[in-house]
């Protein structure tokens, strides 16, 4: 996708040195910092200088890659793989990575082991572009449904950031969205603001002013009274980590909209590869629910009037803050998965027509 009328991927390896697009930075600033070691890795990955779940998987892959860069001793790649597991907990992608990973590097010998590294990154990164690119034709059919019969604008609700941003390219919520704008289909999307990173306002609108998508940020409770108005057809929605059952796991308020687009009668689609459905893990009360610094709540950046950024206290001194990264939204709210093999019931059945 662009930016400023440039192609780009959210990460990519080039003369020995990963390149990622540092997010803490965007919309302000864009910059592109260079990851040297795993430890830069790891640091991009718990400070969301990289955050979504399929780019997750992509950074921890090309971390190990600078692990076996640095050395290929076993019992530092394999403290590596560990450390990157742990870096962020709840999306399922960057375990699935790194085991991936670790399969290939297992059973090398020393001197083939970084070419075999790179490759199998390499190969990660592209099978997830490929992936939601295929998720943006399939959805594109569920779009192409309702302007077909409303003859209008398509108003689209998402959550957070599923953008390219958070993945290779495309992305996952938007994929669909970014398929429609380029066949000339007519789409408007709210954009929840999602505090408290502020991830759809600083993320979601600024990749859809790239692509010239008209879009709106909104308070993240604003969300209810649009579909309470006929203001929204659809939800489309990321996910860090769903269950076999069709149990989704995203950013916290996910739940809060999927509630909204039952009582009212709006479609609520998830979009999502199959490295994020997670097949092991079968009651939704054992996903690792991230809890991030409560000074995410109480602070927040912007610009100041002299065009730099400045980070300030919203909250009282004396107050507590609790910052709960993710929630689950139970499967009997969302109408359909969105996968790169189709679009499937939310449910133990329609997963695996598609991946059995």
């Amino acid at each position: 996708m662009k930016i400023e009328g440039k192609e780009y991927r959210t990460i990519w390896y080039e003369r020995n040195i990963v390149k990622i697009i540092d997010q803490t930075k965007l919309p302000h600033q864009f910059i592109i910092k260079e990851l040297k070691t795993v430890n830069d890795a790891i640091n991009a990955i718990k400070i969301m200088e990289v955050r979504g779940a399929p780019l997750i998987g992509g950074t921890a892959a090309y971390g190990l890659a600078l692990a076996v860069q640095e050395s290929n001793d076993k019992e530092f790649i394999k403290k590596s793989a560990e450390e990157l597991i742990q870096s962020r907990p709840t999306a399922i992608n960057l375990k699935w990575a790194v085991d991936r990973m670790m399969k290939k590097l297992t059973v090398v010998n020393s001197k083939q082991i970084l070419d075999i590294a790179l490759k199998e990154a390499k190969e990660i990164c592209d099978e997830d572009e490929k992936f939601c690119k295929n998720i943006g034709i399939n959805g594109l059919k569920i779009i192409e449904k309702i302007y077909n019969k409303k003859k209008d604008t398509v108003n689209i609700l998402t959550h957070c950031n599923a953008g390219w941003l958070a993945t290779i390219n495309w992305g996952t919520a938007t994929s669909p969205i970014y398929h429609a704008h380029k066949k000339g289909i007519p789409v408007h999307v709210w954009v929840d603001e999602t505090r408290p990173r502020n991830q759809g306002a600083n993320l979601t609108s600024y990749e859809l002013n790239e692509e010239k998508i008209p879009n709106t940020i909104i308070a993240d409770n604003t969300g209810g009274i649009l579909m309470q108005k006929g203001e929204v057809d659809m939800c489309i929605v990321g996910t860090d980590r769903t269950l076999s059952n069709g149990d989704v796991c995203n950013k916290i308020g996910t739940y809060l909209k999927a509630l909204a687009a039952h009582d009212n009668n709006v479609p609520f689609y998830v979009a999502l590869p199959s490295s994020t459905i997670d097949w092991k893990i079968k009651d939704a009360q054992d996903i690792p629910i991230e809890e991030r610094s409560s000074e995410e709540l109480s602070y927040i950046e912007g610009i100041d009037e002299d065009n730099k950024i400045k980070k300030v206290l919203i909250y009282p001194n004396n107050s507590k803050a609790m910052n709960l990264a993710f929630d689950i939204t139970p499967a009997k709210y969302v109408t359909g998965l969105i996968t790169e093999k189709g679009i499937s019931e939310a449910s133990s059945e329609g997963l695996k027509k598609l991946f059995n």
